[in-house]
């Protein structure tokens, strides 16, 4: 398992995000669908996640004197795990989903940005919820909602698929420290009246 800071450079997120589920690409296919990445930033990016075991190499060619090689995400090395979590500081924490949030934000604005995009016709979504759990309870949503995830990052392109990004978020939503309520507003009272 990889360390935040190594997954969390915006980047390198941005990599893996394009990565994850696209089965293999190589550094020129990449390009392509990071155009404001300079060549040289993703090269540099791609030995770096390459060198720490997120990405591996599955072939190699030769092409114009060079050696083109095809990437994959190794998913189980894609994660920052409990023990690097339970390190961050809330600093960490903060900045962390700034750049989850940001890739996540670069990724919708170029999509919507495409002559073509039809966010409605194309499924598009962005929803919250709310659920009352233990923690037993959602330790099990979260499995629950990672093997449905997993299960269909082994579908590949054809027979009409779509690639869909999907971006969780899990959040425990506590009252105010003073005891207020959320977001520190005053809850309503029944007087009886």
């Amino acid at each position: 398992m990889a360390n935040a800071n190594l997954l969390l450079h915006p980047v390198r997120l941005r990599i893996l995000q394009t990565l994850v589920g696209a089965d293999e690409m190589t550094t020129a296919q990449l390009r392509e669908r990071l155009p404001d990445v300079s060549p040289a930033t993703m090269y540099r990016h791609v030995a770096t996640l390459t060198r720490a075991g997120i990405l591996e190499v599955v072939r190699e060619r030769p092409v114009r004197g060079t050696v083109e090689r095809t990437y994959r995400v190794r998913q189980e090395e894609a994660l920052v795990d409990e023990d690097a979590r339970a390190a961050m500081t809330k600093d960490d924490h903060r900045a962390a989903f700034a750049v989850f949030s940001g890739a996540m934000m670069a990724d919708f604005d170029r999509y919507i940005s495409r002559d073509d995009s039809d966010p409605p016709r194309e499924n598009v979504l962005y929803r919250q919820g709310a659920v009352w759990v233990t923690d037993d309870e959602f330790a099990a949503l979260v499995e629950e909602i990672e093997a449905a995830v997993e299960r269909r990052t082994r579908t590949s392109p054809g027979d009409g698929r779509t690639r869909h990004l999907l971006s969780l978020v899990f959040l425990p939503d506590k009252p105010a420290p003073d005891g207020t309520g959320e977001a520190g507003e005053g809850e309503d009272e029944d007087d009886g009246s």
